[in-house]
């Protein structure tokens, strides 16, 4: 028994999960779009973007983007020593 704790600790520490969030024209919205971003070695030096603006029909209608780090993407990339790592990209729009 005591073989499976430290790994399981050690599993749930690594893949943690984060959110990082912009909020631009006030904190409450609609989600409009969800997109899961692929990167590979752990993102070096790859970018993706996404035009929130379009997505809401225009800047002023932004009202927060996020990107994520869920306990599936921590897990994947984790197993995948950081050859995959993928995120989780959140554009809200006003109501």
């Amino acid at each position: 028994m005591k073989k499976i704790i430290f790994p399981l600790i050690l599993v749930t520490t690594l893949a943690a999960c984060s959110t990082q969030t912009a909020y631009i024209n006030g904190q409450t919205g609609r989600l409009a779009k969800e997109d899961m971003q692929t990167f590979f070695v752990n993102g070096l030096g790859q970018t993706q973007t996404v035009d929130a603006a379009s997505v809401c029909g225009g800047p002023s209608k932004v009202v927060k983007v996020e990107r994520q780090t869920s306990f599936l993407n921590g897990l994947l990339g984790m197993l995948t020593s950081g050859i995959y790592t993928p995120y989780d990209a959140k554009v809200y729009c006003q109501n």
